[in-house]
């Protein structure tokens, strides 16, 4: 009997592992995960901090950001797009337009989506000058771009020699510190309510402006 409920206890335990190990399917795509395992692989913690999946508070409802990296060289502010096919598109287009075969979707500028984000992460440090502040976006995938690629748009393999063109130091380590601090005092926790929350404000902002 007492071996029976050692067995179970080891096993309950192992799976309580596995399962607070693993990602919840909301939390996390395949372009944001490819994102993350290559950021966290490339940069050091002692100078780069990684944050991910960021909701944040924002007017009447919320915003979520997919990756920031706060680092003494500035903060990249960062979108991710899992895509695929031929991407047209420039910095002012409203909309992109991706090509699979003779099929054609049109998506936001994923390049005035992130402008957003940054705007909301300059309010949210306001001791941080702007122009330390950078947006990013990065295309995972085999995407590839039949237009000219706009400033700040990169895939996988071109984002660390992104980031590596910041190379004067700007943020104190302790202003660093802060600036993770305050952005995880106002987090939301990454959760499926989190989510839902999330794209009900879209729905009743998009309602609003079409009405």
């Amino acid at each position: 009997m007492i071996v029976i409920l050692i067995i179970t206890a080891v096993v309950f335990g192992v799976l309580g592992f596995v399962i607070g190990r693993k990602k919840q399917p909301w939390a996390e795509n395949i372009g944001e995960s490819s994102v993350r395992k290559h950021l966290l692989k490339t940069f050091p913690e002692i100078e780069y901090h990684l944050m991910n999946n960021i909701t944040l508070p924002f007017k009447d409802g919320t915003t979520q950001i997919d990756h920031i990296l706060v680092s003494r060289y500035g903060i990249f502010v960062i979108e991710t797009k899992n895509y695929k096919g031929w991407i047209f598109g420039d910095e002012s287009s409203k909309t992109w337009t991706q090509v699979i075969f003779n099929l054609k979707f049109k998506f936001s500028n994923p390049i005035h989506q992130n402008s957003l984000h940054v705007r909301v992460i300059s309010e949210l440090l306001d001791f941080i000058p702007k122009d330390l502040i950078h947006s990013l976006i990065v295309f995972t995938g085999d995407a590839k771009f039949k237009t000219s690629c706009p400033q700040g748009v990169v895939d996988l393999y071109g984002l660390p020699n992104y980031i590596r063109m910041y190379k004067e130091i700007v943020i104190t380590k302790n202003r660093m510190q802060f600036c993770v601090g305050r952005i995880e005092s106002i987090r939301k926790i990454i959760s499926r309510e989190t989510d839902v929350e999330h794209q009900e404000y879209l729905i009743r902002k998009h309602n609003n402006k079409w009405n």
